[in-house]
């Protein structure tokens, strides 16, 4: 059902047999040619990345699926155009597997009872959740009461959105009256992931919260 059995963490050195983009690993899962090794690996991981999506829709986080941009620059390194990135199941697959490996660490410290530093995500602010719901409520959407509010009142709401070609601007104007993330000691949870603990291990962006956690772990 793609909940996780059991984690541990050793210290160890990855080798990497292919240096994959987001694209090649999309078109190994699309049925694009690869070296057999290659392939059965990608396959494998998809496979579990499958199973791992539907326990992410049994725990129904806040669903901002925002496109990026990409800024694409003329030879004179003046700005040409600025292009939506694709989302694709590759980066989707990435991002799961990252937010479980965080997930685990904030298990672990918090098992071995060691000082830790969490990415924390607060509930929204009451009076942004006004000014929203009166935004919304000239749209003909509907937003529960702030006291009972959870993720998925707002992925009602985004995907009634979709079906009228109002994704993208609902979804903007929800992550407004969203709180930052920030970190902290004292958990509150992560409520955009609906998740009770939650730590940075594994950011491609190296932060210090990333290597006192490192720090810990060790």
């Amino acid at each position: 059902d793609g909940r996780k059995r059991r984690h541990r963490f050793m210290r160890a050195l990855m080798r990497s047999a292919a240096k994959l983009s987001y694209g090649d690993a999309q078109a190994i899962i699309e049925g694009g040619n690869a070296p057999p090794s290659i392939r059965n690996a990608v396959e494998h991981l998809y496979a579990a990345f499958r199973i791992r999506w539907k326990e992410r829709q049994h725990r129904a986080p806040l669903d901002l699926d925002l496109a990026e941009r990409k800024v694409v620059l003329g030879p004179d390194g003046r700005v040409v155009r600025v292009e939506k990135r694709a989302r694709l199941d590759s980066h989707r697959l990435i991002e799961e597997f990252m937010i479980l490996a965080n997930i685990a660490a904030a298990e672990t410290l918090e098992e071995r009872r060691i000082e830790r530093i969490y990415r924390v995500h607060d509930v929204p602010d009451p009076e942004k959740l006004d000014s929203l719901r009166d935004y919304l409520a000239s749209l003909d959407y509907s937003l529960a009461a702030s006291g009972s509010l959870r993720p998925a009142n707002f992925n009602q709401i985004l995907k009634r959105a979709e079906t009228r070609d109002e994704k993208e601007m609902i979804s903007e104007v929800v992550l407004r009256s969203q709180r930052q993330a920030v970190y902290s000691t004292d958990n509150v949870g992560h409520f955009g992931l609906n998740i009770p603990r939650y730590a940075h291990f594994t950011s491609p962006i190296r932060r210090y919260a990333d290597l006192t956690v490192h720090r810990a772990l060790v």
